[in-house]
């Protein structure tokens, strides 16, 4: 190898840890189900819609139904939804729904097959990042992951990932969407639990986007909306909830996760009717309170072991129907969020390793739009744990390469180079083209130990899950996010009851 050549490798190797795997590629390689199955699942939930309808309590959303023309079952307080109504609320919501972040080079766009991968959830435990021990969830922890967020590249948004369990349920919201902000700029996403907490999450959103009309037009927050009681039942407050944010013009998903066996049929292909026509059901809902509202189809199917009962979050059948499910929203032409990346394990573990990979490389090879609790989760979705996200940023960046594909072209195809190296030194190491595509072709992982085993006992034989909590703690000692602008931070501490601390601060070095 040439001194020219090794000058080039050196100078791409300190590149490469820019180089990533870029969000908004686009997935639509797997496909469960077939054009003539899909069309069969549609009009399944049409009938479902027509003849079973909907349960809604009296209530405004009862009569806006109404008024717009659906048929009406008094005694069992059901809606039965006419197929020119779902069809009209088909041809008005938007073909794709932008979501910002404070930063510009984070926005993204949901719609069509661009895969876009982050946290989610609301966790109640957490694994101390210190102790390894399990506890309660908090506002610190909000922000923290939030600065993990911030850093890690493969995880392109956040949705607030847990509870806070030290804040007051009346202070909630606004906080947690503050905790969030302050620390990534990155697009966040949360939820509100009443009118008035939506309102003033809205309220401070303006104030940092210097006023509503501003943040209507860079959203670098969103809601999504959990309005549907498995089956097919509008919470009547989630549902006034759903009602505001679509008047204040935010962009809001609509989150709908049956459980196969328990809250939907044990047949996948039936869940995915249930889920199907309760989407359509809130997409025909937002559409009549504002035609046009920025609204995302929130398909969140999961999966019961029939033999407990118990909710299972890291199956193959839980990734099959939310790739199916991508296909749906690609059928009419909407933008999706749905889910991958949860596990029944416990700790970060060899389980939690497998099955995180099936769900989220399923989903993301169908084309998912934005693909939530693809980082941090444990346990059901149950608890959390810091390290946890280190080790899904690599799932994510490898899931992110699968979905990227193969690219082939004249110099891919290397008909030319192959006979070069036949007829002389019979390798590829040091060619040009190897040289070239050292980064561009291949995904390194940042955390996965790729040395031989002298070289790893040398370093101290660290295993995957000590590699990522130290990396997390490095992280959150020494990454400082974006902040707010003090004037901004400031007026929002006049306004609101904000209990994060100024600065907050960093979890103790090792």
């Amino acid at each position: 190898m040439s001194n020219g050549d090794n000058e080039k490798r050196a100078r791409l190797s300190r590149q490469s840890r820019f180089i990533q795997m870029p969000p908004g590629l686009e997935g639509g390689q797997y496909k469960p189900l077939s054009e003539a199955n899909l069309q069969r699942i549609h009009q399944a939930s049409l009938e479902v819609l027509e003849h079973t309808g909907i349960e809604v309590e009296p209530s405004e959303a009862r009569e806006i139904f109404r008024a717009a023309g659906a048929r009406m079952d008094e005694e069992r307080r059901r809606v039965h939804l006419p197929r020119g109504l779902v069809e009209r609320a088909l041809s008005s919501a938007p073909h794709a729904v932008t979501l910002c972040g404070r930063d510009p080079q984070w926005d993204i766009v949901l719609g069509g097959k661009r895969v876009h991968m982050g946290t989610g959830g609301a966790a109640i435990h957490i694994l101390d990042l210190e102790s390894q021990q399990v506890r309660d969830t908090t506002l610190a922890d909000v922000a923290l992951i939030g600065r993990l967020v911030d850093k890690l590249d493969n995880i392109h948004f956040y949705l607030r990932a847990c509870v806070a369990h030290d804040v007051p349920v009346k202070l909630l919201d606004v906080n947690t969407y503050y905790a969030a902000i302050s620390n990534t700029t990155k697009h966040v996403t949360g939820n509100c639990y009443s009118v008035d907490s939506a309102r003033q999450v809205v309220e401070m959103a303006s104030m940092i986007a210097g006023g509503l009309d501003a943040l209507r037009q860079r959203p670098f927050i969103s809601v999504t909306s959990s309005w549907m009681v498995s089956p097919l039942r509008f919470a009547t407050e989630t549902t006034q909830v759903l009602t505001e944010v679509v008047r204040q013009g935010l962009p809001v998903f609509l989150s709908s996760a049956p459980q196969a066996g328990a809250t939907s049929p044990a047949a996948l292909a039936g869940t995915l009717v249930q889920i199907n026509a309760e989407e359509l059901a809130g997409l025909t809902y937002t559409q009549l309170v504002k035609p046009g509202a920025p609204v995302v189809l929130g398909y969140v199917p999961s999966v019961s072991d029939l033999r407990t009962g118990n909710y299972v979050g890291g199956s193959a059948e839980f990734g099959l129907m939310n790739a199916a499910a991508a296909q749906l929203s690609q059928f009419y032409d909407l933008p999706i969020y749905n889910s991958s990346g949860l596990t029944d394990s416990k700790i970060p573990d060899a389980q939690a390793g497998y099955e995180k990979g099936i769900t989220s490389t399923l989903a993301a090879l169908a084309g998912s739009n934005y693909i939530h609790h693809s980082a941090g989760f444990l346990e059901s979705m149950l608890t959390v744990a810091y390290e946890q996200y280190v080790i899904d940023d690599d799932i994510n960046g490898s899931v992110m390469r699968a979905v990227r594909g193969i690219e082939v072209d004249d110099d891919s195809l290397s008909v030319e180079l192959i006979d070069e190296v036949c007829r002389g030194a019979g390798h590829y190491l040091g060619t040009r083209q190897s040289l070239e595509r050292l980064y561009s072709e291949y995904y390194y992982p940042h955390d996965g130990d790729r040395q031989r085993r002298q070289a790893w006992e040398a370093g101290g034989s660290l295993d995957e899950r000590e590699r990522a909590r130290r990396k997390a703690r490095r992280i959150l000692q020494e990454h400082c996010p974006v902040p707010i602008p003090a004037e901004i931070d400031a007026a929002i501490r006049r306004k609101f009851d904000i209990l994060l601390p100024g600065g907050l601060a960093n979890v103790k070095k090792e």
